[in-house]
């Protein structure tokens, strides 16, 4: 029994409710006054820790938790301004809080213009790569612990349709560009004309890595009255006209005039060493043998590389916690890879560019390049990784001696100087035997390395940088001897003055020459020409895949050399004969039915349904038509009511037609199916005038091929002969209801005969059988 309620309670708290809706609107203002009345010129030098900042309590509590308490130079800078809602375009050192300084503005951005869960899109963080953006997620929800917006997460690899179905209803989004350009084009409930912030995260390696596309469309979706945070640890041309776009005269932070590329950490200590192609993992062996005890990041130029340098190290066993991490990677595979390292305190990760921005892993001791970075910003991002909020941090760059006049002159216009280090030969061990071990018995691992060795020198090619990377001067034989394979694999590229060339010129010149260098003219001593089809020449690539050598001895195209092994087996090609009989059976069914099935499209869809067509999206999920249609296309095409009542009508109208087809067809089936059977009547009366015309008490039943009807012939019917009928007469079964009556007279005409009775007993036993007939 529920009890009964006091009396003032519901006025009580209705009060309650009302204090503190009026004490929220106070404190609000206050705030809001306080950040009228801030100065940040002026109170710059003041600024030490976050509760200096004209934030709000439930914010500053977040950070607390968080151990947020001291501020960095970019934050300082950027967030007094970033709170009076103008335009940011920062730029600062890897490292130095870049991430706070933009989350904070946008917490409280959507405080003051107090933004609740049903306003929806309030505030949109862009982020180029999928673990950054988990990582600007994960700070998003310790600062905004204490507040009550809804937050979300949107990137690829994940279920598009579960994120439908959320995104309308989030306040902040977080994501990469892709999907975030995505769910603007096609959620239904997503509604942007209530957005206050729009932050682009590392801006310049959104515009590099082909996102340009997908944030053009972003910023035409959403409203020109908003405020908009650019930042970036390097500024470009690129990132200038991004701006210019998208920033109303916007503050530039951190941006000096004479370079546009940032300095690296002071407390990062930078190294480079001078070093052949062909020792690159001779030294990277050596270096990690020699530093178990650190926490290492190393970079390769593609993710070939980072397969094949995982694989052979992890099955040599360096002693230290090995990991991978490149684009290709699925999702769930990349966030696990990123937690352990992060939580791990001695590792090597080998990894491509895609960890090179924005993100904090702790406590890194070593960055090592084992590939030159593209330009002088690519530097700053990987080097940066290291040395993160004034830790210490050191950094190792492998130069070639092709490219360490160009890249040094580079590093050294944007002010940055690493040392020479040199390496001590005794503590140099080399890993080459291994791997040639290694690829010489496993396939899979050959094939990794020829892939890699095949990716390396594409890297170089497609780089701008001629007078830093030059193919030419690469030693290709020592490379592939290197990793391990027995020479160096053809390489294809498209593109060049070289192909051009060799596109314009005459095919028959070509061949004859070719044809002088092998000694393959036709003459009276070589005989006829052969002739080479384009799987002989794929064939005759060496060392273009692991199949290549075994197929050649299959084949028989090195039968000198056969000859010359002392092998005690051999195989050799035999193309058998086939015959019928070996050949299984794919004649149809004998079954009509299954037959008539197999070969009716009516009767097909009986079973299976009516066919459905589809179309795929993106990530390959299928969908009905009209749920991709475009809306304009759709609503040129009238009204959902009007559209539905034609559709409606013109279904209705086909099934009326259809069904007067039926109707007809079987009709035809019952009159043809009737002509049958008087058919097989008159043959079977035929037949019987001419057997033997007995007249009995008897009719006769002609049984119809495939059908159990029963068909009463009457005697004092007239009969034509027809000896030509196959029809054989049968004697008529009586049906049930004849039966009871043939027993009956039978049994009148039938004497039964009883035992005399002899005692008392026997006597009822008689009178009830008498009774019973």
């Amino acid at each position: 029994m529920a009890k009964p309620q006091r009396k003032g309670s519901k006025k009580e708290k209705k009060g309650s409710r009302i204090l503190q809706r009026e004490k929220e609107e106070k404190a609000l203002a206050k705030l809001k006054e306080r950040i009228e009345q801030y100065d940040p010129a002026v109170d710059e030098k003041s600024l030490s820790q976050f509760s200096d900042l004209p934030i709000s309590q439930e914010t500053l509590q977040g950070l607390n938790e968080a151990s947020f308490v001291s501020l960095t130079d970019i934050q300082k800078k950027t967030i007094p301004i970033a709170l009076k809602e103008e335009d940011v375009m920062g730029t600062a050192k890897t490292g130095s809080g870049k991430t706070l300084a933009f989350l904070i503005p946008v917490v409280e951005s959507l405080i003051r213009n107090q933004i609740t869960e049903h306003d929806g899109l309030a505030a949109l963080i862009v982020s180029p790569t999928r673990e950054l953006a988990v990582q600007i997620f994960e700070v998003l929800a310790k600062i905004g612990k204490y507040n009550s917006f809804s937050a979300g997460l949107v990137t690829g690899g994940k279920d598009v349709k579960y994120e439908k179905e959320r995104v309308s209803r989030m306040n902040i989004l977080v994501g990469t560009p892709g999907r975030i350009s995505q769910h603007l084009n096609e959620a239904v409930g997503m509604e942007t004309s209530n957005l206050q912030v729009l932050v682009l995260d590392e801006a310049d390696r959104c515009l590099d890595m082909g996102f340009k596309k997908q944030i053009d469309n972003i910023i035409g979706h959403l409203p020109p009255t908003r405020q908009t945070l650019l930042f970036s640890a390097t500024q470009s041309d690129s990132v200038k006209d991004l701006a210019r776009l998208s920033l109303t005269n916007p503050k530039r932070i951190g941006v000096s005039s004479d370079s546009e590329i940032s300095a690296t950490p002071e407390s990062l200590d930078q190294y480079y060493i001078r070093i052949p192609l062909d020792e690159k993992l001779d030294v990277l062996w050596s270096f990690i043998k020699s530093h178990l005890k650190s926490k290492m990041l190393v970079f390769f130029s593609s993710s070939k590389q980072v397969q094949y340098a995982y694989e052979t190290f992890r099955t040599l066993q360096p002693g230290i916690s090995l990991l991978k991490l490149y684009g290709r990677h699925k999702q769930t595979s990349r966030l696990e890879t990123t937690m352990k390292f992060s939580k791990a305190q001695h590792a090597c990760l080998f990894a491509t560019d895609i960890v090179a921005r924005g993100l904090d892993f702790p406590a890194i001791d070593w960055v090592v390049q084992v590939d030159c970075p593209e330009d002088a910003a690519t530097y700053v991002h990987r080097v940066g990784r290291a040395a993160r909020f004034g830790r210490q941090g050191k950094s190792l760059l492998m130069l070639l001696p092709s490219e360490e006049e160009g890249m040094l002159k580079r590093l050294e216009i944007n002010k940055i100087e690493p040392k020479l280090m040199n390496i001590k030969q005794k503590n140099k061990k080399s890993i080459r035997p291994q791997l040639q071990s290694l690829c010489f018995k496993d396939p899979i691992m050959k094939n990794l390395g020829q892939r890699a060795f095949i990716s390396y020198f594409r890297s170089v090619y497609v780089q701008k940088d001629k007078d830093v990377f030059k193919i030419e001067e690469l030693p290709s034989e020592k490379y592939a001897a290197s990793l391990g394979l027995p020479g160096a694999p053809k390489i294809k590229i498209k593109g060049g003055n070289a192909n051009k060339e060799k596109k314009n010129a005459s095919r028959q010149l070509m061949a004859l020459s070719k044809a002088n260098e092998d000694g393959e003219l036709n003459d009276e001593n070589n005989g006829p020409e052969k002739v080479r089809t384009k799987y002989d020449r794929m064939f005759e690539r060496q060392n273009q895949n692991v199949l290549s050598d075994h197929f050649l001895k299959l084949n028989g195209n090195q039968a000198d050399n056969d000859e010359e092994d002392d092998d005690f087996m051999s195989v050799k090609r035999k193309d058998h004969e086939l015959t019928e009989i070996e050949l299984p059976d794919l004649t149809v069914p004998e079954s009509k039915r299954s037959a008539k099935k197999a070969l009716s499209k009516k009767a097909s869809l009986a079973s299976k349904g009516n066919p459905t067509k589809l179309v795929f999206d993106d990530e390959g999920v299928a969908h009905p038509i009209y749920e991709l249609e475009d809306e304009e296309d759709f609503i040129k095409k009238g009204d959902a009511k009007s559209q539905k009542e034609a559709f409606v009508s013109k279904e209705t109208e086909a099934m009326n037609e259809a069904d007067i087809e039926d109707k007809e067809t079987a009709k035809n089936k019952r009159q043809e199916k009737k002509r049958k059977r008087k058919e097989i009547e008159r043959r079977a009366r035929e037949e019987v005038s001419d057997s033997d015309g007995d007249e009995g008490e008897g009719g006769y039943v002609v049984s119809l091929g495939g059908d159990d009807t029963n068909v009463d012939l009457d005697r004092d019917m007239e009969y034509s002969s027809n000896n030509e009928s196959d029809v054989e007469p049968a004697v008529k079964k009586p049906k049930w209801f004849e039966n009871d009556k043939h027993e009956k007279n039978k049994k009148k005409d039938t004497f039964v005969e009883f035992d005399e009775p002899e005692t008392l007993e026997d006597l009822e036993s008689l009178t009830a059988k008498l009774l019973q007939h």
